[in-house]
């Protein structure tokens, strides 16, 4: 099972590599971090925060807007766009098991999308020791994990849309409808109608937090603010409830999580309705 899983990613990686939605994705991350050079980010200072740390600061906020949007739309296409041209009568005459291409698929779809994430971070680790600037190392390694499970989280909801979607502009606009209403929770305009109708606080917190782009970007926010003062009176809450280092627990295992089971409801989907 574990070779034929491999093979199914190396397969997909190939497959997403020659493709040109990877060449413009691994191009808009690595024109950001550029831009971020050019603009002296790596050199100024706000709020305390210099060198590497202040790019990564706006490196993850820039993040958390279009990462999500981009692994949604590339991933919804996977299954929807195989059962469109008819990928799925080849595989039957193939010795692999379902499970292995559904999750070899996903694994391969990770790191075709997380490796220029990543990349553009190291490009801008490497700059930064070319010009002598201290690296931290913390908070880097923090910052890759959160992509880690923000990526993980938004993979496994795309692989879902995509085994529900019956073909592959249907699974594109469902893509967009699920990023645009995380969007609004994350700007708390639906949130607000929860407020006026007097819910309790903390039932409101944890429903913004349940939200993945909430939760990452809380956390991102966490990293260079331990106060969380951007948030206003929401932090006392948080804080009081998890911590510090609680929350930030929570913001990497909760999104694995989900992405996790929403992959495994996908996969149960796929089992059951197109290759029984």
């Amino acid at each position: 099972m574990m070779n034929a899983l491999m093979l199914t990613a190396r397969l997909d990686i190939a497959e997403s590599l020659r493709a040109r939605w990877f060449m413009f994705y691994s191009l808009v991350f690595g024109g950001i971090v550029m831009l971020l050079f050019v603009f002296g980010l790596t050199e100024s200072r706000i709020l305390g925060f210099t060198g590497l740390s202040r790019l990564l600061v706006t490196y993850i906020q820039i993040c958390v807007a279009i990462l999500p949007v981009f692994i949604l739309i590339t991933t919804v296409r996977s299954v929807a766009g195989d059962r469109d041209a008819g990928v799925f009568e080849y595989m039957l005459s193939l010795p692999v098991p379902l499970h292995a291409w559904f999750w070899g698929k996903m694994v391969g779809r990770f790191v075709v999308v997380f490796l220029p994430v990543f990349g553009a971070m190291a490009l801008a680790v490497a700059y930064t020791l070319l010009r002598g600037v201290e690296v931290d190392w913390t908070l880097f390694l923090l910052y890759t994990t959160l992509l880690v499970a923000l990526s993980w989280a938004f993979l496994g909801i795309g692989m879902l849309v995509s085994t529900l979607a019956r073909s592959p502009d249907v699974a594109q606009t469902g893509a967009f409808l699920v990023w645009l209403v995380l969007l609004l929770f994350l700007d708390l305009i639906l949130l607000g109608v929860m407020i006026r109708q007097q819910l309790p606080v903390e039932a409101v917190i944890g429903v913004a937090v349940a939200n993945p782009l909430q939760s990452f970007r809380t956390a991102a926010i966490l990293l260079f603010d331990p106060e969380m003062l951007l948030l206003g009176p929401a932090a006392y809450v948080i804080l009081d409830a998890l911590g510090r280092t609680g929350y930030l627990a929570f913001a990497v295992l909760y999104p694995i999580a989900l992405g996790t089971v929403c992959a495994g409801i996908g996969y149960a989907v796929f089992r059951r309705g197109d290759l029984p």
